[in-house]
């Protein structure tokens, strides 16, 4: 299991802004794509963006400009940023990260198409 760590999640008011992060070790991740999911308790987990190695980005129809998904290919590491501006009460729940989804063009918000996740970090928008 190869850990994922996602980092920046809290509570905003409506109409702020949060970035999250997400690190996972292992040059190999440079080359495959990565996405951040977000469920709510009881819901199905729910693709938000994902971006390939080529920086190639795909977004969910609700969070299409407000949300920006980039990448970081560092050495012997790999960071996922999701810039996350004008939340609104909606966009309140945890968010995870994932890693080695499927090529640009596949079914990018399909959970089952992930191999490696994170923990999560809650997301809390107040109205």
């Amino acid at each position: 299991q190869v850990p994922l760590v996602e980092s920046g999640g809290g509570s905003v008011q409506a109409g702020g802004s949060l970035r999250l992060s997400c690190v996972i070790s292992g040059a190999k991740f440079n080359t495959y794509s990565m996405a951040w999911f977000r469920q709510a308790p009881g819901q199905k987990r729910e693709g938000v963006a994902s971006i390939n190695s080529h920086a190639e980005i795909t977004y969910a129809d609700s969070v299409k400009g407000r949300f920006t998904i980039s990448r970081d290919n560092g050495a012997g590491k790999t960071t996922v940023y999701l810039q996350m501006n004008n939340l609104q009460p909606e966009d309140t729940d945890m968010y995870y990260c994932a890693a080695d989804g499927p090529a640009f063009g596949g079914a990018w918000w399909h959970a089952s198409q992930y191999k490696f996740w994170g923990q999560g970090t809650q997301v809390t928008v107040s109205s």
